[in-house]
């Protein structure tokens, strides 16, 4: 068509996702990220960490996530698409604190990919753990590529097998003898019990990251402004019960040495109790269904950033069939695949968790601006996840802090080199030159 001799064409529109899930997948969606990146990853470095108090940073990583939870929760209602603190941080506080916030998640929860994938290699046959890694996330991927609801199918059943494990290992953990010391403090100065205490809740909070998932999916969720923050909370509240069960558990069975030493602790309390192979299994299940869900949801923030321009709009692309965002996973394939062949798993935690920490202490200074304000949600909860979430990113190892702070370093310094680029034209970064 064309106005006074002139086309009105535009370029064509991309089209949109749909709006599939409810309350019982949204939050199966969640658990299922959640539930696998802790429990077989996290506990190890914590009670490396925090000891006999390994509880009492349990209680201040949960509190934490109740606070980011809680933020996500009023802030999804208020913009239900696709993108989470990316959106919300780019809407309340400005296009930089977005691209900040947008670039740590995808930055952390790609080293969440990359954990969760060396994770089920672990567990499967540690001799061909990279190997098999890889293999997860081509398998996963492409599974994403065929669309959310065969997500969320998938989620299901690995959630179901996960659980499973889980209830053995905390059958067997309460049904012998508790370790004598097992829950008495482990050191002699306080000052090194409270330091401990935060880095271990910071390794923690990495298990309780997946509720962000279902903020990110945002788009495809029917009802969004009351189902996304009932699931966020659903989802959150059963996992913090299991966690509590199953820290209790492998510390009364195997005292906060034998934890700390214990690379694999439930596969441990399952090999003592002939049940080694049914908590292998549930391990990579756990791995497998959490590293679905980071794919999908580090997948969408790429896909929200490239139609805001602060990502090559290639991203934005979306399959006319199974609408997902298939270059950007494919892209985040790419480069949870290149981690997993350079890295190990307990250095990736620690980059996955800074990332993370960083997002939502954007997210809550996002929430703070808010003017309406559910029940659940009273705005020093805000303040203080944003104090504690700065706090516990800069408790972690110094080699994580680093690295972090360098690769959001570098993603600023790339946007403002575009930014400058399109200000100015090309001409203007060459000297007059084409």
């Amino acid at each position: 068509m064309t106005r006074n001799g002139q086309s009105t064409m535009g370029p064509p529109r991309q089209p949109t996702l749909r709006r599939r899930l409810g309350l019982f997948d949204a939050t199966v969606i969640g658990m299922a990220s959640m539930l696998g990146a802790g429990v077989f990853v996290a506990f190890t470095p914590a009670a490396r960490a925090a000891g006999s108090w390994l509880l009492v940073a349990l209680g201040l990583a949960a509190v934490v996530a109740y606070c980011n939870a809680s933020a996500s929760a009023q802030l999804a209602a208020a913009y239900p698409e696709s993108g989470g603190s990316y959106i919300y941080g780019r809407e309340r506080l400005g296009r930089w604190a977005g691209f900040v916030a947008g670039w740590s998640f995808i930055s952390g929860k790609v080293a969440s990919c990359a954990a969760m994938a060396m994770t089920f290699g672990l567990y499967l046959a540690p001799e061909l753990a990279r190997p098999l890694a890889v293999a997860a996330v081509v398998v996963l991927t492409a599974a994403n590529l065929l669309g959310v609801t065969k997500t969320a199918w998938l989620a299901r059943v690995l959630l179901l097998l996960t659980l499973g494990a889980l209830t053995v290992v905390v059958v067997f953990s309460f049904s012998s003898p508790p370790q004598p010391t097992s829950l008495l403090p482990a050191w002699p100065s306080p000052g090194e019990a409270f330091w401990g205490i935060f880095q271990a809740a910071a390794y923690l909070f990495f298990a309780f990251a997946g509720y962000a998932r279902i903020a990110t999916m945002g788009e495809e969720v029917r009802a969004p402004r009351r189902t996304i923050p009932l699931a966020i909370l659903l989802a959150l509240g059963f996992t913090m019960v299991c966690y509590l069960l199953v820290a209790t558990g492998l510390l009364r069975y195997l005292g906060p040495a034998g934890l700390a030493a214990e690379t694999t602790p439930l596969l441990t309390v399952g090999q003592r109790n002939g049940f080694g192979g049914l908590i292998t299994f549930g391990a990579a299940a756990a791995s497998l269904g959490a590293l679905l869900a980071l794919i999908a949801g580090v997948g969408r923030t790429s896909l929200a950033m490239a139609r805001q321009h602060d990502l090559p709009q290639v991203f934005s692309r979306v399959s006319e069939r199974f609408r997902v965002p298939y270059l950007a996973e494919l892209a985040v394939a790419a480069v949870v695949i290149t981690l997993i062949l350079s890295a190990d798993v307990l250095t990736v935690v620690g980059y996955s968790s800074f990332g993370v920490l960083i997002y939502y202490a954007i997210t809550n200074l996002s929430a703070l601006t808010l003017a309406k304000r559910p029940w659940y949600a009273p705005r020093w909860l805000n303040l203080l996840g944003f104090i504690a979430c700065a706090l516990l990113a800069f408790t972690l190892p110094a080699h994580a802090v680093l690295w972090m702070v360098s690769v959001i370093a570098v993603g600023c310094a790339g946007r403002g080199l575009v930014l400058l680029w399109r200000q100015r034209g090309p001409s203007s970064l060459t000297g007059g030159k084409p």
